[in-house]
């Protein structure tokens, strides 16, 4: 009990110094990590996490709250006043300024309509217009806080312009000048170090083609497209234009390793079957409610698998080593249809996987499964005939062994396809109905090829 006091008291005393060099301007901490220890305050103890919480500044409470969870965020409103949550989220970049908005909404519709209408109108236009988005929709992960140009403008007063507006605090984390002609219309972005090599009395449109990058993405474009762009291009930030080609937005690299961790994180759980977003909740009810609705469906394919082994039960009681090595066969087929699905599942993600990709794809799968089945097939066999004493036994399992193998290399592969093409997230639903496929293939595969050949 001592250590714990002790160990919540060095927490606070952190935090407060942490707050202390923020305020003297002598801070080389980083917002997220003052976000995770407060995140561990919160768990020690509540009340000194709310506590602390409204004696930091609203300047750097503005970029640990964009650190925060979602449904930290949410919480916001039992915690501070509309006057002061709007006083925060305007000293936030648009897009984490409309995020928590978005999550205070969740609870506290008319909270964050208050928030909103304490902005001025051109603020709370373009906040509306990002909360307005589709999740799935570049626009949705943009801020507008760029650092633009005219085609036509110096590049020496560009810079001092930029400096200004870095003093000021107006905008962070520039990497290029996203250059427009006087109809605001993109024409291409040029990196800070390029225009290190060029004269200061030079005008932008006298920078050489080939140093202009010129990476746009549309407003509505899906924000998957985005990624692969920006991961395949080894990009920093990426213009986002309207469909008038007019320079709106731009989205960072922060904001695109966030989508990346937490699509990877959403198709790990759904893989196994469990809602990425209950699981975030802290009433156990919800949590065990979601998961309990998978473990359902699982049971029926339990039952599905079980009616199969019981239309063989004669064959079972006249041979009791068949009941002894069928867990064999479905445990095979159905870890290599794990492995299959997993990998397809995940270079779908990529977007590795496209049009006629897909039947390569399947016919790949099967032939390892194939290559894999003929082995174990062997092994199995073998071992079912020095086991038993009954040569044709190691044949049964062993054609069993390959074509449950080759069935689950097939379907591991094609249901997500399927499911993907029917417009259903292939994570949430292959595992249950690969499963399904290979207990049901193995157990019908083996225990009728044991009727037709030992009985």
């Amino acid at each position: 009990m001592e250590t714990d006091k002790e160990e919540l008291t060095d927490l606070i005393e952190l935090i407060f110094f942490e707050i202390k060099q923020y305020e003297e301007n002598t801070s080389t901490v980083h917002p997220y990590d003052i976000a995770e220890q407060l995140l561990e305050l919160r768990d020690i103890s509540n009340e000194e996490y709310v506590s602390l919480l409204k004696k930091i500044p609203h300047e750097l409470l503005a970029e640990v709250l964009s650190e925060l969870p979602d449904y930290v965020q949410e919480e916001t409103a039992d915690i501070f006043s509309v006057k002061k949550l709007a006083d925060i989220a305007s000293k936030m970049d648009t897009d984490d300024a409309a995020t928590l908005i978005q999550n205070i909404s969740e609870e506290h519709e008319e909270i964050s309509q208050n928030i909103l209408q304490s902005f001025d109108d051109e603020d709370k236009e373009l906040i509306e217009q990002l909360i307005a988005y589709e999740e799935d929709e570049a626009g949705a992960y943009m801020q507008t806080e760029l650092f633009s140009a005219n085609i036509n403008e110096k590049i020496g007063d560009a810079l001092i312009r930029l400096k200004e507006l870095k003093e000021s605090g107006e905008v962070d984390n520039i990497w290029h000048v996203h250059l427009i002609n006087d109809r605001n219309k993109y024409l291409g972005s040029v990196g800070l170090e390029e225009l290190i090599i060029f004269e200061h009395a030079l005008k932008f449109e006298d920078i050489p083609f080939e140093k202009h990058k010129n990476f746009s993405v549309n407003h509505k474009e899906d924000i998957k497209d985005v990624v692969e762009m920006v991961t395949n291009y080894n990009l920093n930030a990426i213009a986002v234009v309207d469909d008038k080609n007019k320079l709106i937005g731009r989205i960072t690299s922060d904001d695109i390793y966030d989508i990346i961790e937490e699509s990877a994180t959403e198709q790990i759980f759904n893989l196994a079957g469990v809602n990425d977003e209950a699981e975030q909740e802290e009433d156990m009810f919800e949590i065990g409610k979601t998961r309990a609705i998978w473990l359902g469906l699982n049971l029926l394919t339990a039952i599905a698998a079980s009616i199969v082994i019981g239309m063989f039960d004669t064959t079972i009681q006249s041979l009791v080593a068949l009941a002894i090595l069928m867990p064999i066969v479905a445990s095979m087929g159905g870890n290599a249809g794990t492995q299959t699905l997993t990998v397809t599942v995940r270079q779908m993600a990529l977007g590795d996987i496209e049009g006629d990709d897909a039947r390569k794809t399947i016919v790949k799968e099967v032939i390892i499964s194939l290559a894999n089945g003929l082995l174990f097939a062997v092994i199995i066999g073998i071992i079912a005939y020095f086991w038993f004493s009954m040569p044709m036994l190691g044949v049964v399992i062993a054609l069993s062994m390959i074509i449950n193998l080759i069935s689950a290399g097939f379907f591991g592969s094609v249901i997500p396809l399927v499911l993907q093409r029917a417009g259903v997230d292939p994570a949430i639903g292959s595992t249950v109905l690969l499963t399904t496929v290979t207990d049901v293939v193995g157990f019908f595969s083996f225990l009728g090829l044991a009727t037709i050949i030992l009985l």
